[in-house]
């Protein structure tokens, strides 16, 4: 077996249209309007929010006198209040490879604000099997033993049963869909295994909390821990109110204005 970490890949982001965004500015009355979000998901965004309210600049809405300026304040306090929904309008696409079917069974639960397409191990025939060492089982020379042995016997199987029904030779695809099929109810959870997954910021602001809380499993924790590092530097003026404390070697992301 080969011993493999979570990947996170950013494949996509929202992409603003700068022609449709400058007509609404003009059909507002706020031609000269400008941001200085470090992104197009943070400026959209920003956009959503200031509509509600007509907030470009003081006059739009008789109702507005003054209005907070720059992006890193206007979206700090989009978080404060609460007003979630503003963040549903920006988001991001991944693809998580090496990551075992413990986690993808977890991730699939957060189902508000996602797309997924999951790696089909009735297509995708297992060969080599590859995966995800838990801490625990690391620091044990015996149990590591008998992880290594489990897999390693695992792989076998995939092989022989391969052998025994000779799927190469298959010359019909739909026979070998159905044999790929049987022969991976014989393959470990923990097997590492590929999935697409999209979200709006809103949902993931609430899986990154929920899922690098101390109380989440292991492997979903460094998974997510990777995808704050990276999302808070692309786009910081979303992610400006976490804090970061280590436990138990991994990182818990956490904030007072959680579930937004």
């Amino acid at each position: 077996m080969k011993s493999v970490e979570p990947k996170v890949f950013l494949v996509g982001e929202t992409r603003l249209a700068e022609e449709g965004l400058q007509a609404y500015l003009a059909h507002v009355g706020a031609p000269d309007w400008h941001s200085d979000a470090p992104s197009d998901s943070e400026l959209l965004c920003e956009v959503m929010g200031r509509l509600c309210y007509r907030s470009f600049e003081p006059g739009l809405n008789p109702n507005v006198t003054r209005v907070r300026e720059g992006n890193a304040p206007y979206l700090a306090n989009i978080v404060e209040v609460g007003h979630g929904s503003v963040l549903e309008h920006g988001s991001v696409n991944f693809i998580f490879a090496d990551v075992s079917r413990v986690v993808t069974h977890e991730l699939v639960r957060h189902r508000t604000g996602t797309a997924i397409s999951q790696e089909s191990l009735r297509f995708v025939r297992l060969d080599a099997l590859s995966a995800y060492v838990p801490m625990h089982i690391r620091e044990s020379e015996a149990g590591m033993e008998i992880f290594a042995r489990t897999f390693e016997q695992l792989e076998t199987i995939q092989r022989e049963l391969a052998r025994l029904y000779e799927i190469d030779d298959a010359k019909n695809f739909t026979e070998k869909k159905k044999l790929t099929s049987a022969f991976r109810r014989m393959a470990p959870i923990g097997v590492a295994t590929t999935i697409g997954w999209s979200c709006n910021f809103r949902t993931l602001r609430h899986v990154i909390e929920m899922r690098t809380d101390p109380h989440a499993e292991e492997e979903i924790r460094l998974l997510f821990g990777k995808v704050y590092q990276l999302v808070q530097e692309r786009y910081p003026n979303l992610f400006a109110d976490y804090q970061v404390e280590q436990v138990d070697g991994l990182p818990w992301v956490k904030t007072a204005h959680g579930k937004v």
